[in-house]
């Protein structure tokens, strides 16, 4: 058996934490720059908030509803996903982090009967330490379980949490009652031909053959699916997450930005952002693509677009050698007079770190020291916080930052932020 552990509403649930005044209050969180709602809690869903709708629009009626609105807060996210995926490692060894919020278990190791118990016991104590609520969906497959967990979390109440399908009638049911675009796996173009077909559930998708599977959906990726649903294991632990052929790091600003200097110090802070997803999955990067765009909603003044490309002299992941290429193609694609609205870095061309090939004039500094120095940064970064550690050349005051202006305290990364209990003494 597996199972999918998922954490319930994980970026409201995160502001929760260290807020229990919030608790059954509605809550959105909204995306850089405050731009769009990416998540809502089933208190601000009952109320008729609309994800990913743009905020400007929603904010009359949300204050009227007395929702309350926090600016993501992506350092104190990743910690406590952080925090509740070393919890499940306590329990189960044998675990695939998925996504921030959800992480695979494999569960061959434990008695049927004790399923139940194990599953609660798991739910309760991330809660205990981490104050997340999750979900948890069990069957024999990786699809099943996800079918089941969003069925658990469909039916809070009824399930309580934890819900296994193993019975056939059971998961003929709950494969009846989930919408085909709603299975793991089925995209949005495939949904729409399986429709066209008069396959809407996943019920009917798994009465399909392998030959059709073959034929109509995507070859053995289509078989693999059908086998899943009939409960036949076919995606292993591991097989879930691919590692990234393109990684980039994009943002609004804040404020136009109007200066060569400004944008070079936001181009740099999004190269060092993507250099360390790049060392993350261990790769490393043969090309660089900076771009910068003017508001394109603004028809007051001339939209203006540039994008620089540069295939470095050989794969790197070192950040100091990928942003001076960054700031040069910058300096380049500068054009004085715009207001610059957005920017962006894109790391293509990715191969493993320990597989570079090197050329005869190679201009990027392979020194042990160097790789030893950013394995440091990161340690730290991630240690202490975003930013502890940083290149002079992401500037000091960043006033082009986006902007964050229900930003709550970064309680578990930075000192300052630290919650403080009692009553706060006078000087």
């Amino acid at each position: 058996m597996k199972a999918i552990v998922d954490c319930n509403s994980f970026y409201a649930s995160c502001e929760q934490v260290f807020r229990p005044d919030w608790k059954g209050k509605p809550i959105v969180v909204l995306s850089n720059n405050d731009g769009c709602i990416i998540a809502r809690n089933d208190e601000a869903k009952r109320l008729g908030v609309v994800m990913g709708g743009p905020f400007f629009k929603a904010k009359e009626e949300i204050k009227a509803k007395n929702i309350t609105v926090c600016s993501s807060n992506y350092a104190l996210y990743g910690d406590l996903s952080k925090r509740v995926m070393e919890t499940l490692l306590y329990f189960n060894p044998e675990i695939e982090v998925y996504s921030v919020d959800e992480a695979f278990l494999d569960l061959q190791s434990i008695p049927p009967n004790c399923l139940k118990n194990y599953a609660n016991t798991v739910k309760d104590t991330v809660f205990q330490w981490t104050g997340i609520p999750v979900s948890i969906g069990i069957a024999s497959t990786k699809t099943l379980a996800k079918v089941a967990n969003r069925i658990c979390k469909k039916h809070k109440t009824k399930h309580n949490g934890v819900f296994i399908l193993s019975d056939a009638d059971e998961i003929n049911e709950a494969l009846a009652s989930t919408a085909i675009e709603d299975i793991w796996g089925v995209g949005r173009n495939n949904s729409k031909k399986l429709r066209f077909w008069g396959i809407d559930t996943a019920l009917k998708l798994s009465k399909k053959d392998t030959a059709w599977a073959k034929k109509h959906l995507g070859g053995v990726v289509g078989v693999r699916l059908i086998n899943e649903l009939n409960g036949i294991p076919c995606i292993e632990l591991g097989e879930g997450l691919e590692v990234k052929k393109m990684i980039a790091s994009t943002r609004s600003f804040g404020k136009p930005v109007t200066t060569l200097s400004d944008l070079k110090e936001a181009i740099a802070t999004y190269t060092a952002r993507a250099a360390e997803k790049l060392r993350l999955q261990e790769s490393a990067a043969g090309a660089i693509q900076v771009f910068f765009r003017s508001d394109k909603f603004d028809y007051a003044i001339p939209y203006h677009k540039n994008t620089q490309f540069s295939i470095l002299s050989s794969a790197t992941a070192n950040t100091n050698d990928l942003i001076l290429e960054a700031q040069k193609l910058t300096e380049k694609g500068f054009q004085p007079g715009v207001a610059y609205k957005k920017a962006g870095v894109c790391l293509f061309m990715l191969v493993p770190d320990n597989a570079i090939q090197k050329n005869l004039f190679d201009t990027i500094d392979a020194n042990p020291q160097v790789v030893k120095l950013n394995k440091a940064m990161d340690m730290l970064n991630r240690k202490l916080g975003r930013d502890t550690v940083k290149f002079a050349s992401v500037g000091l005051t960043q006033d082009w930052k986006t902007r964050c202006e229900e930003r709550s305290p970064e309680y578990t990364t930075k000192w300052k932020d630290l919650p403080r209990i009692g009553k706060k003494e006078k000087q």
